[in-house]
């Protein structure tokens, strides 16, 4: 019988521009610290259990994931990743406020995914 292997925690790690800021770094330090508790337990439940899927991760296609937390204050975060070279990227991060995953999210969450990629 074969051993399980110890699980394996996917280094997480925030996008940063040319500029050298960190847009989802910058969001999560604005949030209250609850929702930063929950949104940060979220992601570190991604980095232990990769590929991991619904209800907490979803594919959104070409490599883009959201991670879903529902926060205490009864509002709705999302943070946009993608596995890149071995590590998960937070490429965007925003409280939702509608049904669906609104565009442009999505959008600027692929354009800094594409800039990662070059």
């Amino acid at each position: 019988m074969k051993e399980n292997p110890q699980p394996q925690k996917i280094p997480l790690i925030f996008f940063r521009p040319e500029s050298g800021n960190e847009p989802v770094r910058e969001w999560l330090q604005e949030l209250p610290e609850a929702e930063r508790q929950a949104i940060g337990k979220d992601l570190l439940r991604a980095q232990w259990r990769w590929p991991v899927g619904m209800p907490l991760c979803r594919p959104m296609g070409d490599g883009l994931w959201e991670i879903r937390t529902d926060l205490p204050t009864k509002r709705t975060a999302r943070v946009l990743i993608c596995l890149y070279r071995g590590h998960l990227v937070a490429l965007h991060g925003f409280i939702k406020k509608t049904r669906t995953t609104p565009e442009s999210d999505v959008a600027l969450a692929r354009k800094r995914q594409r800039e990662l990629e070059r």
